[in-house]
């Protein structure tokens, strides 16, 4: 049935079809628009064939995802060579080290965490375009990882009742820089670190605003906004997100232009695995100092850390744009005793020299006790690894490395700050420190840039009265079950005491930092109403999860693309319309314009 299906279409079986992914497609990466028209101009013809084979082809083992997905695929990619090193189900041994690689989260890999029916690890975005094709035929649920740092792990893992086939975008990972241009387009599997690095390759003054940590993928980072130490200057990454290409729930290669503003504004900040797959971003390269200065100086509550934190607090928004503290806040052994106390760590990026940095600490917060030996000149590039917590001796091409440099079992949360916690909050916080092993929170700070870009500029809405921003983390070591049910109990009665001192109404959260406490899609992922999904998705995005439904709706409409916390789908009565041509008011000739027309 096979050899006849693809004889009808004038391609013998041995014979790949026109757009397959050949050696020397894969490589020019940078040739956007040749490479576009050449798949495009025999999309239709495979499409068909695809989908004729899929509905043909009898389920003819014990796991029939696996094989009628391994059929489908082999339309269009060569069984005998490239099939076999990108396609993996549970029995072959590459399988468990292939999954664990780049999961962050050790909770979400786990014995009682869920696994996928198999993993398919494309070379080439065509490869994405028929795994999507197939799986939509066959009913087949997909996650997409890039860089496996979920929090909750749903790029890799799920707690919906559905089967699930992981296509893992590691392999996916080239990068063009052009300086000239003012821009670098990179692909989805590449982590942040790899992209900073091959920036700093190929200029000393500009940088990327994006992530803190060096082994985020690309691809899932920008989607839920993307900050770092450039953002009080620069905004987030997805501030300057220039363009994408996106393959959407019909396996068509969208890029800006082609997916419209909408979809673009909503995949900049609206959380990935809602709209499509991300297979590249634009960005926007962002002007540095050739030396910056950074430091980490540490205070104790011995040391007067509640009033020195009291302090960060009021002063932070409003510091230079061009200067970004952090606090982290641990557990520490008081030195030369069996005693633990708290420590505050100021962990810090000023684009500037150590002269300058000076003047502007002793005017807006004397109170840290800064000096210049506990500050360091570096470039650009150094600085993300003095951030990101390397030692200094570690050189800057680990970054190329490409894989998690730390790894736990943990538990995360978010909040967002408005006004001071006052002193008797802070001390509060250290008391419910004590009682536990290794928490940790980290206050990034805001103002600057972040104040200035509007809420709806982008899906990421929090923006000009916010102070900081709060990450809860705990972390563990064991393995077992009864122990994470510990400490996850822990973490959130430590976000239920924080409740009267952080954001309301509703209380924000970090997508990016997703929690699934905040609530979950149904789990078969088609029956979430809309005032079930706000519960989460008004937290994450205010007002603009409002547009991010009907973009939703309108682009998705059979809500192909979901997990627990993706964008829902309005019901069918209350749609919004698909895109209606208007009239333009004004304009040449009567031209139509298509745009949303809102119930």
């Amino acid at each position: 049935m096979t050899f006849a299906i693809a004889h009808i279409f004038g391609h013998q079986r041995s014979t790949p079809l026109p757009y397959k992914c050949d050696s020397h497609l894969s490589q020019n990466f940078t040739n956007h628009t040749q490479l576009q028209s050449l798949k495009m101009a025999y999309f239709s013809r495979s499409l068909v064939v695809l989908l004729l084979l899929a509905s043909l082809s009898p389920f003819c083992s014990s796991n029939p995802i696996q094989d009628s997905f391994h059929q489908c695929l082999s339309v269009n990619i060569d069984t005998s060579s490239q099939l076999p090193n990108i396609f993996f189900t549970p029995n072959n041994t590459a399988f468990t080290p292939l999954l664990n690689s780049t999961a962050q989260n050790l909770r979400c890999i786990a014995s009682y965490a869920a696994k996928p029916d198999l993993i398919f690890t494309p070379l080439h975005e065509t490869h994405i375009q028929t795994a999507v094709i197939c799986a939509k035929k066959l009913g087949i649920q997909l996650r997409f990882r890039s860089g496996g740092h979920d929090y909750e792990g749903i790029s890799y893992t799920s707690v919906m009742d559905l089967p699930y086939i992981v296509i893992d975008l590691a392999k996916l990972r080239g990068i063009d820089v052009d300086v000239e241009d003012g821009s670098v387009w990179v692909e989805a599997g590449a982590t942040v670190g790899e992209l900073y690095y091959r920036v700093a390759e190929k200029t000393k003054n500009h940088g990327i605003a994006a992530g803190l940590c060096t082994s985020l993928g690309v691809g899932g980072h920008i989607t839920g906004g993307a900050y770092g130490s450039l953002m009080r200057k620069y905004g987030l990454g997805a501030d300057n997100a220039l363009d994408a290409k996106i393959i959407d729930a019909n396996g068509r290669i969208l890029d800006r232009k082609a997916m419209g503003e909408d979809v673009f504004w909503a995949i900049r900040g609206g959380g990935g695995g809602s709209y499509g797959v991300i297979v590249s971003w634009k960005l926007k390269l962002v002007t540095v100092p050739e030396t910056v200065t950074v430091f980490n100086v540490p205070r104790t509550l011995e040391q007067g850390a509640t009033k020195i934190l009291y302090k960060w607090q009021q002063v932070v928004h409003k510091l230079d744009d061009n200067l970004f503290i952090r606090v982290l806040i641990q557990n520490s052994n008081v030195p030369n005793t069996t005693q633990r106390t708290i420590a505050t760590t100021y962990n810090a990026l000023f684009l500037g020299d150590v002269n300058t940095l000076q003047e502007i600490m002793k005017e807006s917060f004397p109170e840290l006790g800064l000096t210049k030996d506990d500050c360091f000149e570096m470039s650009w590039l150094e600085s993300v690894m003095f951030i990101a917590g390397y030692p200094r001796t570690v050189p800057t091409t680990v970054l190329l490395a490409g894989k998690p440099a730390f790894l736990n079992y943990f538990k995360a949360k978010s909040d967002y700050v408005t006004n001071p916690i006052p002193e008797e909050g802070l001390e509060g916080i250290w008391k419910r420190f004590s009682e536990e092993e290794s928490p940790l929170m980290i206050w990034n700070p805001y103002g600057g840039m972040m104040a200035r870009i509007p809420e709806s500029s982008i899906p990421f809405p929090h923006r000009n009265g916010t102070l900081f921003k709060i990450q809860y983390v705990n972390n563990w070591k064991n393995p077992e079950k009864e122990v994470m049910n510990k400490h996850v109990d822990w973490i959130r009665k430590l976000h239920n005491y924080m409740t009267q001192y952080v954001s309301m109404l509703p209380r924000r959260a970090y997508v990016n930092y997703r929690d699934l406490d905040l609530g979950m899609n149904d789990k078969n992922g088609d029956d979430t109403s809309f005032v079930k999904a706000s519960s989460w998705g008004t937290k994450y995005f205010k007002d603009n999860f409002n547009r991010l439904v009907k973009i939703k709706t309108e682009f998705d409409p059979d809500n192909f693309f979901k997990h627990e916390q993706s964008i829902p789908v309005l019901p069918l009565k209350s749609k919004v319309q698909r895109f209606k041509h208007v009239k333009r008011g004004k304009g040449k000739k009567g031209k139509k314009d298509r745009k949303f027309i809102h119930p």
